[in-house]
């Protein structure tokens, strides 16, 4: 990549139509946020060298909350240095609300890490299916024991959404919670971009989330966020947030900026659903199935006498960049080509990507 990423971008010399990554918004590059990182740079330098609190506070952090909190609706925000650790900080700072983790087969390493280190048994539980849950929850949960229920909210390959109110309805009962990583359906997701619960316009204290700033919204680090009360509660009872260095300041300034353009510019996540909808429904013409979700990620599953390098090829020679997955999680067995729709594409760029997954498949 010798370019800054957007829905045209410069591989080896070749500028080519980019279908990959996660910057569903196109707010990676967007000037606004390009200008704040620069005048942090030159007024406060790269970073404080130090951890929050005393003398690691900065107006930029601040400033950050701030953006976030009015993105999110919410009271307080905690913003540390990777999405990766959101899980992690989550488990670790209410160890004390669970007993057993049940975890999606095909959930992200972060939530598999997460679970590892709480020490706690842990069963997963078949790739999205609430029945699986179901049996595994009347099977293995002991008498007394709560449940945590860790899954992605949408998949980074698949591009499937977490049956999350079949989740809720499975572990309130045994006073259980559900914690996800909304990596991929924030800023995407929900009327107003903020991840799977609102997308089933749920709003349940028996659910929380994690996400991060690094995919649709434009810019780096991890958020957490809700009232005031339940995140100063994960703040003081975390060590991740005690002892893990802070993102640098320009990081910060230029996240900011990136959310208070995702907040103030509903019209991205539209031009995004508008421009999904014909992917979708174009694709899906040549014969392959995909769901019918605003997700920005299309699963293109292997099929027999089909092949994606191929496809994958033919398409890289006509300056068109998508992905061939083989084993990341949520990949289908057997591959998949991944592909990511950004706002920033033109409806051009999706029929002609269309045309060439026609002419080569």
């Amino acid at each position: 990549m010798e370019s800054p990423v957007g829905a045209q971008t410069i591989f080896n010399g070749r500028t080519m139509d980019y279908f990959g990554g996660s910057g569903y918004l196109g707010l990676q590059s967007h000037p606004a946020v390009l200008q704040a990182a620069q005048k942090a740079l030159q007024r406060y330098g790269f970073s404080t060298a130090t951890s929050r609190g005393g003398f690691g506070e900065h107006p930029i952090y601040a400033e950050l909350e701030i953006a976030a909190c009015a993105y999110f609706g919410a009271e307080k925000v905690i913003y540390y240095a990777s999405g990766y650790l959101g899980s992690a900080i989550l488990t670790q700072a209410t160890n004390n609300r669970f007993e057993h983790i049940f975890i999606d087969s095909s959930a992200h390493f972060s939530l598999w890490d997460a679970a590892h280190a709480t020490n706690l048994p842990i069963t997963p539980f078949h790739h999205l299916r609430a029945q699986s849950l179901a049996e595994h929850l009347n099977r293995d949960l002991r008498s007394q024991e709560r449940p945590l229920v860790l899954s992605d909210g949408v998949f980074p390959v698949s591009g499937e959404i977490a049956p999350l109110p079949d989740y809720l309805d499975l572990v309130k009962p045994r006073k259980g919670l559900v914690y996800l990583d909304d990596a991929h359906a924030v800023g995407v997701l929900g009327k107003n971009g903020r991840g799977t619960p609102e997308y089933y316009e749920i709003e349940d204290q028996s659910c929380y989330t994690s996400a991060t700033l690094a995919k649709a919204l434009g810019g780096f680090g991890g958020v957490i966020w809700g009232t005031a009360k339940w995140v100063d509660y994960i703040d003081q009872a975390s060590r991740i947030c005690a002892g893990a260095s802070p993102p640098p300041l320009v990081v910060t300034a230029a996240s900011a900026i990136a959310l208070e353009v995702a907040h103030t510019s509903p019209e991205l996540r539209q031009r995004l659903r508008e421009r999904v909808k014909q992917a979708r429904n174009g694709i899906r013409a040549l014969g392959w199935e995909l769901a019918d979700t605003p997700v920005p990620i299309l699963c293109l599953a292997s099929r027999p006498g089909v092949s994606l390098e191929r496809i994958k090829k033919n398409l890289f020679e006509q300056d068109i960049a998508i992905e061939l997955v083989r084993s990341y999680t949520s990949t289908p067995a057997g591959g998949a080509l991944r592909i990511a729709i950004f706002s920033t594409h033109t409806s051009e760029q999706i029929d002609r990507l269309i045309e060439a997954i026609g002419n080569s498949s």
